[in-house]
């Protein structure tokens, strides 16, 4: 089951960042139009979870929900779509691959973990692999409003990277409520607070919908972004670690190459392969020890390859990820 929500976090995530600009340049509010769509999903998960009794509306009136939502879902797509203005699809996801890098930075040196050679080295390497994979297609132009984009997407990483930890305190603190009940109250939260910015920023309002092409973008990003990709994103930290969910940067830039193949006949150069190697490969170390321990369970002879329920196999394997990150 971890493997496969992973895939689709990372299939689902990859088209965000070109879904976010179709709609953004078809003239959608930034704060609004985010706002709303976090708003929306998160109503709509809440009661769909208390219609199935697995969640209560007291979860909006904790204060865990609340700072989740502000720095998971507001500080980071607060500054997502309004850089998106400014900066391309491609080098906003490239510069949101820094978020794994500062979840292992805010753990060594805010919260005191020690971090593996191994995962630091592997976020190093997944992150030149996203720059190799991209920057060579990007056509820049260093103007104020660009340069201004690019620093408030990294501001909103840091704001993404607190959120993703918080979250695991957040899981602790509630062991009893489910991840998808949890994701909703933050997003609420999250989406309240931009639609609060867009009545001191924008003019907020819903005539955007009337374009087919920013009306598709919302409800993409709605129903398929927030309700089913955060909810997976959200369930995957509870079950693993704030860092293995967040490799999904890595991931994301060649589903994006690819479907650019696929549906507008883009070409393929030597360096977008060597990129897709080197992501894939920096994915790798990040979670090298996991790998390692699940590799030794599906050993011949091995008690675990003799069980079998394979699924529940890949759940032991990330279990003891999570160990494994908790003793370094």
């Amino acid at each position: 089951m971890i493997i496969l929500a992973y895939s689709l976090v990372c299939l689902i995530f990859g088209t965000t960042f070109l879904a976010i600009k179709i709609g953004v340049d078809a003239g959608a509010p930034p704060f609004f139009s985010a706002g709303l769509r976090f708003f929306a999903a998160g109503a709509a998960l809440l009661l769909w979870m208390s219609w199935k009794r697995k969640a209560s509306f007291s979860l909006l009136l904790r204060k865990e929900t609340a700072l989740t939502g502000l720095g998971l879902t507001f500080g980071t797509f607060a500054a997502l779509y309004w850089a998106e203005q400014y900066v391309s699809s491609g080098l906003a996801a490239v510069l949101s691959a820094t978020g794994p890098i500062m979840i292992l930075l805010l753990q060594t040196f805010l919260l005191r973990q020690k971090a593996s050679s191994l995962s630091l080295a592997g976020c190093l390497i997944g992150f030149t692999g996203v720059l190799l994979l991209v920057l060579p297609s990007l056509s820049l132009s260093a103007s104020p409003l660009w340069l201004a984009g690019c620093a408030v997407i990294l501001i909103g990483e840091w704001a993404y990277a607190s959120g993703t930890l918080y979250t695991r305190t957040v899981t602790a603190r509630l062991p009893d409520v489910h991840p998808i009940a949890l994701n909703a109250a933050q997003m609420i939260y999250g989406g309240a607070l931009m639609l609060l910015l867009s009545l001191f920023a924008e003019r907020p309002s819903i005539s955007f919908l009337l374009s087919w092409r920013a009306s598709g973008s919302f409800l993409y990003l709605t129903v398929i972004g927030s309700m089913v990709g955060h909810s997976l994103y959200y369930w995957l930290v509870a079950k693993t670690n704030p860092v293995f969910p967040s490799t999904w940067l890595y991931i994301s830039p060649p589903i994006a190459v690819g479907v650019g193949i696929f549906f507008y006949d883009e070409t393929v150069s030597w360096m977008t392969l060597l990129g897709v190697i080197t992501i894939i490969g920096g994915t790798m170390l990040v979670n090298a020890k996991a790998l390692k321990q699940l590799l030794a369970r599906f050993a011949p002879g091995s008690a675990l390859n003799r069980r079998s329920a394979g699924i529940s196999a890949f759940g032991d394997g990330f279990r003891m990820h999570q160990k494994i990150n908790n003793e370094d």
